[in-house]
């Protein structure tokens, strides 16, 4: 059996730069376990996914992200358009190396270039859930984004938007937690009325700190923001984070990082397949999408089963 067409996507822009420096002789190590590959260097946002649509029409069998997670949203977009798988039983592959690196540790691939690259010769895959994302443009327009890990808003959209503005050169997570100190001390919470899978009876209006979406467990440089959230199972995990006030979201921030927030109060947890949300008092409530800022609410973010192929450990 031949083995699979293989594209890496490389953003050399990934870590201030660095991947783009390292990549001669970090392809050669892949090389080693992959064998014979193609590869494609990104130059701008959205290039990833324009690549990866180009590729998969062409009848690539494997696409694999190399960078962060903004890369890895990137990649997944590519398998689609117009909401559409373009090849269903095409896959994707992650080489971790980026500022953020929250998506792999759902799935539990290593940071090691090398240990990722010997899980891709493997070539084992299974399908996963990813979300759509339909929001509102700064513009005010209408646009949709396809999302495999965590969308969210509310402060995780402003934190974003100043870790992008940022150098990055303290790496993910002293970078997001600088950012989630400074945005903290700034941040009055937003008033949002949230429905779930169309039930108006169970819709939520609070002031909101953050409202994940979740299909991965992981956002913000090592947040466990969502730790019963699978992507697999079909549904998203939905985490309401209530108004704090700065010391208090400093003080309960930590909890953050090992799972245990969802015990705090002002902290709710509740599974739904499609999320309805709108700010309540006309201020923008920024979205998050894989690290990534594309717009505000309104939003409807809505599961999509087993979309995607992906090669996992």
């Amino acid at each position: 059996m031949a083995p699979p067409r293989t594209l890496l996507i490389v953003n050399p822009r990934s870590q201030n730069g660095s991947l783009g420096t390292r990549w001669p002789s970090l392809s050669q190590l892949v090389r080693r376990h992959l064998g014979s590959f193609e590869e494609a260097f990104t130059t701008g946002p959205m290039d990833a996914t324009r690549i990866t649509r180009e590729a998969i029409r062409d009848g690539v069998d494997v696409v694999v992200a190399i960078g962060g997670d903004g890369t890895i949203n990137e990649v997944a977009n590519g398998f689609f358009e117009n909401g559409e798988a373009i090849r269903p039983e095409a896959a994707m592959g992650i080489l971790p190396f980026g500022t953020g690196g929250d998506f792999r540790k759902t799935i539990a691939i290593p940071k090691d270039i090398e240990k990722a690259a010997q899980i891709l010769a493997r070539f084992q895959t299974k399908r996963i859930d990813l979300g759509r994302l339909d929001y509102t443009s700064r513009e005010g327009g209408s646009e949709h984004r396809i999302f495999i890990n965590i969308a969210s808003f509310g402060m995780s959209g402003e934190i974003d938007e100043e870790v992008n503005s940022s150098s990055k050169r303290l790496g993910g997570r002293l970078t997001f937690m600088l950012a989630t100190a400074k945005v903290g001390m700034r941040y009055k919470g937003k008033r949002v009325r949230v429905v779930f899978d169309g039930n108006e009876d169970t819709c939520l209006e609070t002031n909101i700190s953050t409202i994940a979406i979740a299909n991965g467990q992981y956002f913000g440089g090592g947040m466990r923001v969502a730790p019963n959230a699978s992507i697999d199972d079909g549904s998203f995990s939905v985490v309401a984070i209530g108004e704090m006030g700065p010391l208090e979201s400093m003080w309960k921030g930590r909890h953050l990082y090992s799972g245990s927030h969802l015990n705090l109060e002002n902290v709710s947890e509740r599974r739904a397949k499609a999320v309805y949300a709108e700010s309540v008092d006309g201020q923008d409530v920024v979205l998050d999408i894989d690290g990534e800022v594309p717009g505000v609410l309104p939003a409807t973010f809505t599961i999509m089963p087993g979309a995607l192929s992906l090669v996992v450990p």
